[in-house]
């Protein structure tokens, strides 16, 4: 929507993707049959920017619903079937309680819980243990590190590194917090 694009025939492609789960998957094309974390922020953060610029329509309501389900539903970490933490992404290897920025494509617990906090979407016990995730993780002065970093191009370099404080993700952290606790 930025440069006056219509948007529409990628939202209704986005819709008729979503997968059964509520989630959507990338890989679909080539067998998947669940939802993907990846793919679904991705999706979802996009659906969310669509209404806000075109406004809001019943069908991309719905499809955010379930996809937002979809998070929630598995606590924003954990396998549906087992209950288990997802420690590692399968196929990329990617730590979720790992924080970064910028994300690219990537999930981290943070995104998530961001996400929720920007779409509305009243806290409630499904979200604790990632909240909690997210205190734990903050340092002795108030602040979050970046814990990691993608590859890509970034067009500003911030001058933040791996293992130091980071301003977007104590920002993205704090956001949450507000959200969350109040």
């Amino acid at each position: 929507r930025y440069f006056g694009e219509d948007m529409g025939p990628l939202v209704e492609r986005l819709l008729g993707e979503q997968m059964a789960d509520g989630g959507w998957n990338c890989e679909q094309e080539n067998g998947s049959v669940r939802g993907s974390f990846n793919t679904t922020i991705c999706v979802l953060e996009g659906l969310l920017e669509y209404e806000r610029a075109a406004g809001s329509s019943p069908a991309v309501s719905d499809a955010r619903r379930r996809g937002e389900e979809y998070l929630l539903a598995r606590h924003l970490f954990r396998r549906l079937s087992t209950g288990e933490a997802i420690e590692h992404d399968r196929k990329w290897g990617d730590d979720w309680t790992q924080f970064s920025f910028p994300c690219w494509w990537h999930y981290d617990i943070l995104r998530g819980l961001d996400y929720l906090r920007s779409a509305g979407i009243a806290p409630d016990e499904r979200v604790d243990e990632a909240v909690a995730l997210v205190i734990a993780k903050r340092g002795e002065d108030g602040r979050w590190n970046l814990d990691v970093t993608y590859p890509g191009v970034d067009m500003l370099d911030m001058g933040e590194r791996v293992g130091q404080p980071s301003r977007w993700v104590t920002l993205r952290a704090l956001r949450v917090l507000k959200w969350a606790v109040n």
